[in-house]
């Protein structure tokens, strides 16, 4: 007969047990499952309801388990960017470089992780006092980066708080050995410089591990209240230098040319000196020349002498004397008139003939005058 028809019973099959029973014992199924869990291990099931006693096997496996999981815990990979600082029982024992790594693992061994390329900065900004008693309010940007991890971990508490305070100390100090215009105007960058240097050396002093990377001075002026009057001072200053480049400017362009010119001149001194010497050699030599022909023939060279200077007179005078033999009459030509007239037009006395009357028209004193005397005279007329 069916388990669910009438008169059938009231055992599920699907239960194994009947619906008059109660729920299943708690402790009953906690012991089963140890029981279980002990067999499968070898331990044996004592008598009594008793425990078995584990396995040897069972309990190594289970520790060489637990040591391969402990042992795994070691490994560990810097990055390319760090350092490891690798510290056992909490003393620093080595540094790692970047790449896979395996070191005793926890509670025996620790790896700290340090960013050693990270670029990092710090900004200050502080009222200070000059050499010459003015007061500089200045603000200073600091970029730094790790070079040391050790250092960096344990050599100060607090690396990045020890580098504004020496920042600080460093900037006040320079400042305080500098005068206010040196600070605001062209010595900014050595202001710079000398920060940078005496940080570096204090830092290194310490041991914090820190590289100075930058340093830059990122703003320096006077205080507020007197800020206009030092901007008065400063353009004044660039306008002076401004003046100044003008003047140099000016100077490359009019001592070259000045220069050139005075050379010229020199030049042209010697040459003309040059040229002087050489006519009055020439002179000289010529005179000695004349001096010596005259010595032998003083008559013949008067002559020579005087009718060189004759041609030479009357080569330039416009006016032409014209004494003929024979004649009564000493003819006059107007040259200058005739080429006048032959130039620019016609002339009312152009073309005219002058007639002079001849020696022996004239009076008794003169046609008296013997040929020679006549001749002088119409030299001297002629002069």
């Amino acid at each position: 007969m069916a388990w669910n028809e009438p008169g059938g019973g009231s055992k599920d099959p699907w239960r194994g047990r009947n619906d008059e029973q109660g729920p299943p014992d708690l402790d009953e199924i906690v012991r089963k499952m140890q029981d279980k869990f002990g067999g499968l291990f070898g331990g044996k099931k004592g008598g009594g309801g008793g425990r078995g006693k584990a396995s040897p096997y069972g309990m190594g496996l289970i520790v060489l388990i637990v040591l391969a999981v402990w042992a795994f815990s070691g490994i560990y990979i810097i990055d390319p960017y760090e350092q490891g600082v690798v510290l056992r029982f909490g003393k620093y024992a080595y540094t790692v470089p970047p790449g896979p790594h395996w070191h005793i693992p926890y509670p025996i061994e620790r790896v700290e992780k340090v960013d050693v390329d990270q670029i990092r900065s710090v900004d200050h900004k502080a009222v200070m006092l000059s050499q010459d008693e003015n007061i500089v309010d200045v603000q200073l940007a600091v970029q730094y980066r790790v070079k040391d991890a050790r250092g960096y971990l344990f050599n100060v508490r607090d690396p990045d708080l020890t580098l504004r305070q020496v920042a600080e100390s460093a900037i006040r100090e320079i400042v305080g050995k500098s005068t206010m215009d040196f600070v605001l105007t062209e010595g900014r960058a050595e202001v710079v410089a000398d920060a940078r240097e005496v940080m570096q050396q204090v830092l290194d002093q310490y041991g914090t591990g820190l590289d100075i990377t930058a340093v830059n001075l990122v703003d320096a002026q006077p205080p507020e209240e007197v800020q206009s009057a030092f901007e008065d001072a400063i353009r004044a200053r660039e306008d002076e230098q401004r003046l100044k480049n003008e003047a140099e400017a000016y100077a490359n362009e009019i001592i070259p040319q000045a220069r050139g010119d005075a050379a010229r001149q020199i030049e042209e001194a010697n040459a003309y000196r040059e040229s002087v010497i050489a006519r009055a050699e020439g002179e000289a030599s010529r005179f000695l020349q004349l001096l010596a022909e005259y010595t032998k023939a003083p008559e013949v060279t008067r002559q020579r002498l005087y009718i060189e200077s004759m041609e030479e007179v009357l080569s330039n005078a416009s006016k032409v004397l014209v004494d003929v033999q024979g004649s009564n009459n000493l003819l006059y030509l107007p040259l200058d008139r005739i080429v006048r007239q032959q130039q620019g037009g016609s002339s009312n006395n152009g073309g005219v003939v002058q007639m002079v009357p001849a020696p022996e028209t004239m009076s008794p004193s003169v046609s008296g005058m013997s040929q020679r005397d006549r001749d002088n005279l119409r030299r001297r007329e002629v002069r």
